[in-house]
């Protein structure tokens, strides 16, 4: 993975367009506790708005005025005067004669080259000052500098007859031409460097301190916010590192004070070679994956900062220190992109585990549920905790029979066995149930967990209901297909409610979520007891109790349950309450009351007659009442 995150990242490597955002961070770890000459040897003299007010003159200002300027600071002692300004073209005889004589090996006057594309090249034309000025003494320096794709001044020059290499060459201190490529080094923002404007440098004993200039190169030159006039266009400003800080563009004069004192003290930048950053990117892409082997967690997202952060510290560390400018942001982008891929890698197997394990639950609670549990595992308390439950246990009778008869057929006893479980789960997951575990032929679900259920009882009882449909559908189903020799199923469902102990249960190695407590003990209990009784459905007390209003109960028997000094009652579920004021089944349940009355209070002949007759009234009933008259019969004889 992070060679491949590696290699799609490599072609930026080469990619100009994407050498301006690292030209942007350069910027700004460039300005962050910059390095600064020790001695501000150069003077900046600025012709700016208050010297144009001063003067009264529009620009260009005659050349007499620059020879005065000239002849002052040479008086005050300056040991280069250097005009960052093009005098290419003559101006009045009187005036280039004035100007020219008062030139000498100590003025630098700014030469351009000019570049014009043609359809076969490109052509570089300099552009000196005039002769008169060059046979006078003074010396040329290319001022050219070129800006990056933003406009941003980073680059230092490197012709060997630069504006700032001519000027420390006249200076007694001449600087080799730094490397193509090489950054400039910014020290402060606009009039970072000892600055005054012209018309005070006109008049130094009036304006400024004695020995202002003495022993200093000065630079004289433009240093305004707008232009010199209204035809002028814009003035000598270049935006550099500070105007992403301040706003503000940086005089011409000014940038080559800059790059003099980078030649003059080394201080430019050296960016480092291309292959450089491309094993930056592949350590750094093979770190980050070394960093989130294990997956991706709190403690993966703190080392991608760390990383992050130590490439960009390590930048500046070896820019501030090492004068080499190692761009941090595609190292950095590529350790975020490993971390990124491992934690989208992550997340869709997470995704894809939850799914499974959501299509895992959904084979034990119903859709609804595990969509509600999805939105909230919290709702999944792991432990145990106590809740009133209603369990339903469900058995397949004459099941051992059936496996007897089909020995010699494990597939077809399997077939038959998952075909009849299936309606029977659908049922627990239709009335929103979880289905504990499966034991053989038995099935086994309760209600009102791991989510509440306020219903619990009637939802338990009414998918006991959707259960026996189901088979009833399956036998027919069977027969219409094998006929008279198909299979005939018949399900034993036991109910109970009360309180149990839910959770997860088991060892360290493996649990099932489960229930325990009496009121499962006695939920079994029932369904056992429904193959003795001959009823396909018996309720407990507590159930019978919670659904007396939906449905027409009748109780089958009293028995004794484990902590109660008295016996409690069992029912089984005649008919829907819609069905109550039907006749026979209000007949049902008067006789089948009056019979059970009867029987407990010693009156069997009359109990005898009492069953006979409610047998009559349902054959449903019929098994449970042919048990009933046969445990009467056993007590008359």
């Amino acid at each position: 993975m992070a060679g491949l995150i590696a290699a799609l990242l490599t072609p930026l490597v080469f990619f100009p367009p994407f050498r301006l955002i690292e030209a942007k961070v350069f910027d700004i770890l460039s300005i962050v506790a910059p390095p600064r000459p020790r001695v501000a040897g150069v003077e900046v003299v600025a012709i700016d708005e208050p010297s144009f007010s001063e003067i009264g003159q529009r620009w260009p200002w005659p050349r007499e005025l620059h020879a005065r300027l000239a002849e002052r600071l040479r008086a005050a002692g300056a040991k280069v005067i250097a005009f960052d300004i093009i005098f290419s073209e003559p101006s009045t005889e009187e005036a280039d004669r004035r100007f020219a004589a008062i030139l000498g090996p100590d003025v630098v006057l700014a030469s351009d080259d000019v570049s014009t594309k043609l359809d076969h090249g490109v052509q570089v034309t300099r552009v000196n000052p005039i002769e008169p000025f060059l046979d006078a003494g003074a010396v040329p320096g290319v001022a050219s500098v070129t800006p990056d794709g933003d406009v941003y001044l980073r680059r230092m020059p490197t012709q060997p007859d630069g504006f700032a290499a001519e000027i420390l060459r006249v200076a007694g201190e001449p600087a080799e031409p730094p490397p193509e490529g090489a950054l400039i080094q910014y020290f402060g923002p606009a009039r970072t460097y000892p600055t005054v404007s012209y018309y005070q440098a006109l008049d130094p004993e009036t304006f400024l301190q004695p020995g202002r200039f003495r022993d200093k190169i000065v630079l004289v030159g433009l240093s305004l916010k707008a232009a010199t006039s209204a035809d002028a266009g814009a003035p000598d400003t270049f935006p550099t590192a500070y105007t992403l800080t301040t706003g503000e563009l940086t005089a011409g004069v000014e940038v080559q004070a800059t790059i003099l004192d980078n030649l003059r003290h080394d201080l430019f930048v050296v960016p480092v070679p291309r292959p450089a950053v491309l094993a930056l990117l592949v350590a750094a892409a093979f770190g980050a994956a070394a960093l989130s082997i294990r997956g991706v967690t709190w403690r993966t997202g703190l080392a991608a900062l760390f990383m992050v952060a130590l490439l960009v510290a390590g930048a500046w560390f070896a820019l501030r220190f090492g004068r080499l400018w190692a761009p941090p942001v595609l190292p950095a982008a590529t350790a975020l992109a490993v971390f990124g891929t491992r934690f989208g890698l992550d997340y869709a197997r997470e995704r894809q585990l939850r799914h499974a394990v959501s299509e895992a639950f959904s084979r034990y609670l119903s859709p609804d549920l595990v969509a509600e549990l999805a939105r909230d595992p919290g709702a999944l308390r792991l432990g145990g905790e106590r809740r009133n439950l209603s369990v339903l246990f469900c058995d397949v009778r004459g099941f051992t029979s059936l496996s007897e008869s089909l020995k010699d057929q494990p597939e077809r006893l399997t077939a038959l066995i998952n075909r009849l479980l299936d309606p029977l789960s659908e049922a627990v997951l239709a009335e929103g149930g979880t289905i504990d575990k499966y034991m053989g032929d038995c099935v086994m679900a309760f209600w009102n967990a791991p989510l509440p259920s306020p219903d619990h009882p009637r939802r338990a009882v009414r998918a006991a209901m959707r259960m026996m449909d189901a088979v009833t559908r399956l036998n027919a189903a069977l027969r219409q297909e094998e006929g008279e020799r198909a299979p005939q199923f018949a399900v034993g469902i036991g109910i109970n409610t009360g309180d149990c102990v839910v959770g997860n249960v088991g060892s360290r190695w493996r649990y099932d979520y489960s229930v325990l407590g009496d009121a499962v003990n006695l939920a079994s209990r029932l369904e056992s007891l429904s193959k003795e009784y001959n009823v396909p459905l018996i309720l407990g007390p507590a159930t019978a109790a919670a659904v007396r209003d939906d449905y027409v109960l009748i109780e089958l028997d009293r028995i004794a349950v484990r902590g109660r000094a008295t016996e409690s009652a069992i029912f089984t579920v005649v008919a829907p309450a819609s069905q109550r004021q039907d006749p026979a089944v209000a007949e049902l349940s008067r006789l089948h009351a009056e019979a059970l009355e009867s029987l407990r209070e010693g009156r069997r002949n009359e109990a005898l007659g009492l069953v006979v007759r409610c047998r009559s009234l349902s054959p449903f009933l019929a098994g449970y009442y042919r048990t009933l008259m046969s445990k009467i019969g056993g007590m008359l004889r």
